[in-house]
């Protein structure tokens, strides 16, 4: 959960898709709710989960799955050396890219 103690509700969550995989890959999500965007939510918990991720030992790589419309989040990640690796489908989100990085 993403929480700023100055609106005293949450305004959106982030974190790992889960553990990391046995090739040592990690996930990262984040979303935050339309009226606190633009307030560089995302931009502090992808620091925050990119900084955790490289001092976990067991993780190499990270990944970002991103809606192609989702321009600001294709933004954020484009400042980080992540790399376009392929697409998916996602059942619920329908097309995304993916992107990943060394840890």
């Amino acid at each position: 959960m993403i929480v700023d103690p100055r609106v005293y509700v949450p305004v959106g969550v982030a974190g790992f898709h889960g553990a990391p995989h046995a090739a040592g890959m990690v996930e990262v999500g984040y979303r935050v709710d339309p009226e606190f965007r633009r307030r560089g939510y995302a931009w502090q918990s992808l620091e925050i989960l990119l900084a955790v991720a490289q001092r976990h030992p067991a993780v190499k790589t990270v990944r970002a799955s991103i809606s192609p419309d989702n321009a600001a989040s294709l933004a954020l990640i484009d400042g980080y050396g992540f790399v376009e690796v392929g697409e998916q489908w996602d059942d619920e989100d329908g097309r995304e890219l993916v992107f990943e990085m060394p840890a």
